[in-house]
């Protein structure tokens, strides 16, 4: 028994909307290309080539003992449909799921793509909320996607998908896709030269690249390529995250410092003030004393 559903599931597009949303929320890093008609050829050429570009990382990978980096058989490029993914990311981007309700399998008013048991029977169903269901329909209904995503998916897209983010598989991969000297230079024709074959070429050269989104977060091509080019691959983004790290760290500590110097400061002051109108006071009943002895 499915879940409930707005739509019939049997349809091509509600499928292909499940797929899309289980792919946003399961893929940390993906890359945005727009297409030019690649014919059928190219498209075998080009996924050829970035296998071959994949599966070096992987081997250099393993050398250096990473054994947990075996991502080429993984990393896809394949062509979507614009408005369903769009109609995706709006759900992962906006909707959130109820808790679970039972419903009766019998109510003939809720939607559903199961059939319905026979009269009688006291079955019931849980309406489970999902991307599909009538709930995340009226939750994205109005909704618009941000001024980052937005120029992202229009026209004729193709997105590539890594398992896990890996600086360095992005940089062979762009390497391959859309390749710009000197940090994504492309593959030489005496080490490759598959890569020179024309429906390589012709493929490459219809493909531009537009963007990502790396762990929820929208980046330009700028930015895309900022994350590729991250020297030392894997080592150099943890490096680059335990600077940050550190200087957080460090702006914490200067912080509690300054507010604890500040605080010692102002009590220091105030110490000072009252032992100066201490002594005032002890002096003036001096004087009176003295005075008062004399008279």
């Amino acid at each position: 028994m499915q879940p409930p559903s707005l739509k019939p599931p049997e349809f091509r597009r509600t499928q292909i909307h499940r797929q899309y949303t289980s792919m946003l929320r399961s893929t940390p890093m993906m890359i945005f290309f727009q297409h030019t008609n690649l014919k059928s050829n190219e498209w075998v050429a080009v996924r050829r080539e970035l296998a071959v570009a994949l599966r070096k990382v992987d081997e250099s990978s393993k050398a250096k003992g990473y054994t947990d980096l075996d991502l080429a058989d993984s990393i896809k490029i394949q062509v979507i449909q614009t408005g369903v993914f769009g109609a995706a990311l709006r759900v992962v981007e906006y909707y959130e799921t109820e808790p679970l309700k039972v419903i009766n399998a019998l109510d003939t008013a809720v939607p559903t793509s199961s059939e319905l048991p026979p009269s009688g029977s006291p079955s019931q169903a849980f309406a489970i909320p999902h991307a599909l269901s009538r709930s995340a329909y009226e939750a994205v209904e109005k909704k618009k996607l941000g001024q980052a995503l937005a120029p992202l998916i229009v026209g004729q897209l193709a997105v590539l998908t890594f398992p896990t983010v890996s600086a360095e598989h992005l940089k062979a991969a762009m390497s391959i896709l859309s390749p710009q000297a000197p940090n994504f230079p492309a593959p030489k024709r005496r080490t490759d030269p598959g890569y020179h074959d024309p429906s390589v070429q012709a493929g490459v050269q219809k493909l531009l690249l537009l963007g990502a989104r790396v762990e929820g977060k929208v980046f330009d091509t700028e930015g895309a390529r900022w994350v590729g080019s991250i020297e030392g691959g894997i080592d150099g983004l943890r490096g680059q995250l335990a600077a940050m790290l550190q200087s957080l760290g460090a702006g914490v500590t200067n912080t509690l410092e300054t507010a604890g110097r500040s605080l010692y400061f102002t009590m220091e002051s105030r110490r000072t003030m009252l032992d100066e109108e201490k002594g005032k006071t002890e002096t003036e009943t001096e004087t009176d004393r003295a005075s008062d002895q004399k008279q």
